[in-house]
């Protein structure tokens, strides 16, 4: 489980994993990592609120939250973002399903695209404010949104299809088991009920349905799911988190 973890960590994030911690496992390790992504999210998210604490003191809550969502995108290299951009990019160009995965693949940023990020930072940036001012735990909110956007992403994987022939969510869309699946929202229920007791609970809840609609949305313009959705998933699911909080 510990090695999974790492292998995780080191396949979603920026920080720094020891060559030996992830050592010996294969593709079908990988795959079974799944159970560990929202444990990654909460060490992700409690890092980014750790930052939101500390800067408040001495910037204000506006400016604070704002170094709290670059945190935030810096561990993580902007992965998710620059999926949420390129299915933005893709979904809203309103092309034929095989132009809009061309489009996906381009590594330069469309108005959709640019759009969907402007949107989602602030809105996070203003969600975050509005928490801090009403006394809200930015440690415990933020490791929870970020463990609950990618255990919640599991929604896109299990039961869909790879749109693509290839790519870096091939390894696990249409992979993932029913059990693990399970293990996964599960895993993540019970991280909303320690940490934010009832409104976890709730804000999960809504958190999922919103990925599950994300995905069925996704699935019919797409034909199924990319990595980029998935990062997409996981940055809305983030916001909605944050959101259903107030």
């Amino acid at each position: 489980m510990i090695k999974l973890f790492f292998a995780t960590l080191s396949f979603i994030s920026r920080l720094p994993v020891p060559g030996r911690c992830v050592r010996g496992l294969d593709v079908a390790d990988y795959v079974r990592g799944i159970v560990t992504f929202p444990l990654v999210g909460l060490l992700l998210g409690a890092l980014s609120g750790s930052v939101v604490l500390v800067v408040q003191h001495w910037c204000g809550v506006p400016l604070a939250a704002l170094f709290g969502v670059l945190a935030l995108a810096l561990l993580t290299g902007g992965f998710h973002l620059d999926g949420l951009a390129d299915t933005c990019d893709g979904v809203f160009s309103a092309r034929r399903r095989e132009r809009m995965l061309e489009i996906m693949r381009d590594s330069r940023l469309g108005t959709h695209g640019g759009l969907a990020l402007v949107f989602v930072l602030v809105a996070k940036i203003l969600v975050i404010s509005e928490l801090q001012l009403r006394g809200v735990s930015m440690i415990a909110a933020l490791a929870m949104a970020c463990a609950a956007g990618r255990g919640c992403s599991v929604l896109l994987m299990f039961g869909h299809r790879y749109a693509r022939e290839e790519g870096l969510g091939n390894l696990f869309i249409g992979k993932v088991s029913g059990r693990d699946t399970l293990v996964t929202l599960t895993i993540t229920g019970l991280l909303a009920i320690a940490i934010l007791g009832m409104k976890g609970i709730i804000a999960l809840l809504v958190t999922l349905a919103a990925i599950f609609l994300l995905g069925h949305l996704l699935k019919r313009t797409l034909g199924g799911q990319t990595g980029d959705t998935l990062g997409a998933a996981i940055e809305l699911g983030e916001l909605v988190f944050l959101l259903a909080l107030l």
